[in-house]
């Protein structure tokens, strides 16, 4: 698998190009839906700013985070930018962010989040296909029917089978965004396609966790993220029952 592709002079990284279409794709969705819902897609466009610096400020300072045992041994890592971002932390910088916006805008932060977490995790789904071109990310060693073999990758052992836990993460991210978008034109409680969200990929997260075999970094036998996916869930089903105590709050007082 190789991330690099030439053609003639020009270079193609597909890890950044995936990264790029799932933005692109990400707006267009939200675009789309905020027609439908009848939402301001200028507001769109100024969340998807603050939120990709959101990202690459997180996903960072996360890494760093993770990553303490490893700089003190070697502090370049600290200006080596080539790799070392960690999802979690790009999501909740990203989602801080855009709350920041939407406050600084005057508009419902719930709204606009039910409107971009499913697209968000359209934009997860490419990003996880540049992973499996880069080989980051990379799954455990297996003698199974299922598995990639790397040959020039930069950071998956190469000439070795592993799990393709890339492609597993994409397509587990592309039927989260389904199901959302799903639940999405169903649901009436602002927030609760967000608070959704969070149940659903941080299970995923904890799951796919147990068969990545990259150095990421754990506390006890857990990993960084999956802790963090055991917060979410709690965070997330937490959130989703106070959204639905206030809704029937609201019904109940509307009632009389």
């Amino acid at each position: 698998m190789l991330n690099n592709i030439q053609i003639g002079p020009l270079t193609i990284h597909m890890y950044g190009l995936m990264v790029g279409i799932g933005f692109a794709a990400a707006y267009m969705i939200s675009c789309k839906q905020a027609e439908k819902k009848g939402l301001n897609s200028d507001i769109i466009w100024g969340i998807l700013i603050c939120a990709i610096l959101g990202i690459l400020i997180g996903s960072r300072l996360l890494f760093y985070a993770v990553s303490i045992p490893q700089i003190i041994k070697d502090p370049s890592i600290l200006w080596n930018f080539k790799n070392g971002y960690v999802v979690y932390g790009g999501l909740i910088f990203g989602v801080l962010f855009g709350y920041i916006y939407c406050m600084k805008k005057k508009v419902s932060f719930f709204k606009y989040l039910d409107l971009a977490m499913p697209s968000v995790s359209v934009a997860q789904g490419f990003g996880r296909i540049g992973c499996f071109f880069a080989g980051c990310c990379y799954g455990r060693e297996t003698d199974s029917w299922f598995y990639i073999i790397y040959t020039h990758s930069d950071f998956a052992p190469n000439n070795t089978a592993l799990i393709p836990t890339q492609l597993l993460s994409s397509a587990g991210n592309f039927v989260i965004a389904a199901v959302l978008f799903w639940y999405s034109s169903k649901s009436k409680t602002d927030g609760s396609t967000g608070a959704f969200y969070m149940i659903l990929y941080s299970t995923g997260r904890f799951i796919i966790e147990i068969f990545r075999n990259d150095n990421r970094g754990f506390i006890g036998s857990l990993s960084t993220s999956q802790l963090i996916s055991i917060a979410v869930f709690i965070l997330g089903i937490l959130f989703m029952a106070v959204l639905k105590k206030r809704d029937t709050k609201i019904k109940t007082l509307s009632d009389f």
